[in-house]
């Protein structure tokens, strides 16, 4: 677990503050955000921005003194067990999901530019008002990769209705792209191979593959 050591380094900006931690335990002790109400799933242009300011303040460069996660080592774990995965599930989605997020694997760490310390699950839900800053981060799944990976999560992220639609994905993903100055394709390409690898990782989610098939959908319709 590497979350408190990202709080560490991040040391409060865009983030919970770590006050303590036990490492035999695995025990932590946070900041706590008052009054801790979540951003929610609204996503409107107002939580958008909440969202890319908080990005923004944690990306920096990963810390020298722990072995973070990379999304390069992971990348190399999924592109060997997504077609395990599909096999093993009976062929649930189509071939052509599989073939454009191993595309996406393989070039993808490759040509990263900027690597910096990602929260990796940065949505509505993850971002808490505070009285120290308007809005606080907690809940990371730190790994080490480029700054468009850490935009996925916002981006695919179900509504206060328990659903998103292609029109919802599409504008998060021009959005975000934009404001934050991130290759749009890359967000998007990350997100398919992301999310096809979490939706097919031991239970089938059925949920996480249609989310799969927006992705495709509006890269392919752009």
């Amino acid at each position: 677990m590497q979350e408190p050591d990202a709080l560490r380094w991040w040391d409060g900006r865009g983030a919970v503050c770590l006050i303590d931690r036990d490492p035999d335990s695995r025990a932590y002790l946070i900041e706590r955000c008052v009054p801790g109400t979540p951003l929610g799933r609204a996503y409107d242009d107002q939580a958008l921005e909440a969202i890319a300011s908080a990005l923004e303040q944690l990306w920096r460069a990963p810390s020298d003194d722990v072995e973070w996660r990379r999304i390069d080592e992971v990348a190399e774990r999924w592109i060997e067990e997504l077609p395990q995965d599909r096999e093993r599930h009976g062929r649930t989605y189509e071939q052509r999901l599989l073939d454009e997020a191993l595309d996406a694997l393989r070039a993808l760490p490759l040509s990263q530019e900027r690597l910096v310390l990602c929260h990796q699950d940065l949505h509505g839900g993850n971002l808490l008002r505070a009285e120290r800053e308007p809005w606080l981060a907690i809940d990371s799944k730190p790994i080490v990769a480029e700054p468009a990976y850490d935009a996925v999560p916002a981006v695919r992220d179900l509504d206060t209705e328990g659903r998103i639609t292609v029109a919802q994905l599409r504008r998060r993903l021009d959005f975000l792209s934009e404001r934050l100055e991130l290759d749009r394709e890359r967000i998007r390409l990350w997100g398919l191979a992301k999310h096809l690898a979490w939706g097919t990782d031991g239970l089938y989610f059925p949920g996480e593959v249609d989310v799969v098939r927006m992705l495709s959908e509006v890269g392919s319709s752009r």
